[in-house]
């Protein structure tokens, strides 16, 4: 069953009733003249198992400590934006395995040798994957793309990523002047960096039900980052939002926006049709199975990662 994506941009309260999340919000809560029966009625209800994903955009939302808990204990990512409403935090619950102490320490004990091999692949995908958002966007001839592909070497110590990452940009977005991929930067860069918060926490989510620490990867080593494996993991997905965003800036123009309604077009992220392992996936599905396959590498079940494929 794939799991809601619930967004909450407007003041609400939210509660706990009989294992079900309780939306009230706070003009009906406020009238006074309204019997206690009748605000009852239009309350909206969200079962909790069927939430996989929540985002907390208004400083007038009040959240119980039970609905958090209720949230955590069925594996959900509840993020939470700033004045900007962009996500700045993610919270995810502590253990999501029953044989969490066996798979941290199958996964810190993986040699380096081991990370390498599964950094090679992760970067061969991204490539492969960007070169292919890049051929259905623009049309654009990707055989270099290609060539860096096969050229990975076990760690990527010939840093194909960074060549591959300055012509995908270059060539996804080349009528818009001067346009480079910086969390700063000019639109539609607002829309990647969205799109790319969503996304990590779908990936951190999948880990954390895998039974691994998202902090420890096998690449990214940042000591101020809390979700380096996420970070890993999370890039060969990175062209699927890619391709969402070049198809929002086609419709909205150069001067794009992060309306309510975009917002809402990013959101779908969790529900988009990804290919993985020869079959049709919603991307949230995927991620799970890629997670679990990364798992299967650190255990010596598998030698690949299994991630999907534009």
């Amino acid at each position: 069953m794939i799991k809601k994506t619930l967004y909450f941009g407007n003041p609400a309260y939210l509660s706990l009733r009989n294992a079900q999340l309780v939306i009230k919000l706070p003009e009906v809560e406020n009238n006074t003249t309204l019997p206690e029966g009748v605000k009852r009625q239009l309350d909206v209800t969200r079962p909790i198992e069927d939430i996989g994903v929540v985002v907390l955009d208004s400083r007038q939302i009040t959240i119980t400590s039970g609905v958090m808990e209720a949230l955590l204990e069925n594996n959900c990512a509840l993020i939470t934006c700033d004045s900007k409403s962009m996500p700045v935090g993610l919270m995810l619950p502590l253990y999501g395995n029953t044989t969490q102490n066996e798979r941290f320490r199958k996964q810190l004990e993986a040699s380096l040798p081991l990370k390498k091999q599964l950094w090679q692949q992760t970067i061969q995908q991204k490539i492969h994957n960007q070169a292919s958002v890049l051929s259905e966007c623009t049309l654009e001839e990707v055989k270099c793309m290609r060539v860096w592909e096969n050229s990975v070497r076990s760690g990527d110590p010939d840093n194909m990523e960074a060549r591959a990452a300055a012509y995908y940009w270059k060539s996804l977005f080349s009528d818009i002047e001067n346009f480079t991929r910086d969390r700063e930067g000019i639109p539609p860069n607002n829309l990647l960096n969205y799109g790319y918060a969503i996304l990590r926490a779908l990936i951190a989510r999948s880990l954390v039900i895998s039974g691994m620490l998202p902090t420890l990867g096998i690449h990214h080593h940042n000591r101020y980052n809390a979700y380096c494996l996420a970070d890993d993991v999370m890039e060969p997905y990175r062209p699927y939002v890619d391709k969402l965003v070049f198809q929002l800036y086609k419709e909205y123009g150069e001067k794009i926006e992060l309306t309510k309604e975009i917002k809402v077009s990013l959101l779908s992220i969790p529900t988009l049709e990804v290919r993985i392992g020869g079959k049709r996936s919603p991307l949230m599905v995927a991620a799970s199975q890629t997670s679990a396959s990364l798992y299967k590498c650190f255990s010596g079940e598998l030698r690949r990662i299994i991630y999907p494929e534009i």
